[in-house]
């Protein structure tokens, strides 16, 4: 029980990490890495300010969280991202040897932690973690729900207000 309230807590740092990249125009998506009961990585989505395809939460957390511990080996950390990895995200998982991680809600167009594949525990690898899904899942899932209706909703408005121009 005492775990399943610690993951909670840590996504919702997740979540805070999330409303960062939302409040930029960026897709909510939030992480942190945690090790011995502290936060050394945060990351947030920064594809579209940085124009970088790898900019996604979990890859600046992962750098973030080498740079505080001096390793690329996070053996002793567990990963708390508000969307499930997607292929990139969960092969660098892998070869920083973080052990356990935890998501919130599914992707099912990029999930390579279950949902497409499971790259995350993939026998074939020298590194497997463990996976925990479903953690604060309504929330983490709520966010990117609304900021992409509200992103087809301004689409929309764009495109009628052109159409009124014509």
């Amino acid at each position: 029980m005492e775990e399943k309230v610690q993951d909670q807590s840590w996504m919702e740092q997740a979540i805070k990490e999330a409303e960062k990249a939302e409040d930029l125009g960026e897709v909510p998506i939030g992480c942190v890495i945690v090790y011995r009961d502290q936060v050394i990585g945060r990351g947030y989505n920064q594809r579209e300010i940085t124009q970088q395809s790898s900019a996604h939460a979990e890859m600046i957390a992962i750098k973030e969280a080498c740079d505080d511990i001096g390793s690329w080996r996070l053996e002793e950390c567990t990963l708390y991202v508000t969307l499930e990895p997607c292929p990139m995200c969960a092969g660098a998982i892998v070869q920083s040897r973080i052990p356990r991680v935890v998501y919130g809600a599914p992707d099912p167009k990029a999930g390579c932690a279950g949902t497409l594949m499971n790259l995350l525990e993939e026998h074939r690898f020298n590194h497997r973690c463990y996976v925990q899904a479903d953690v604060l899942h309504d929330e983490c899932r709520n966010l990117l729900t609304t900021f992409f209706r509200q992103l087809r909703k301004e689409k929309k408005k764009k495109s009628q207000s052109t159409d009124d121009v014509k």
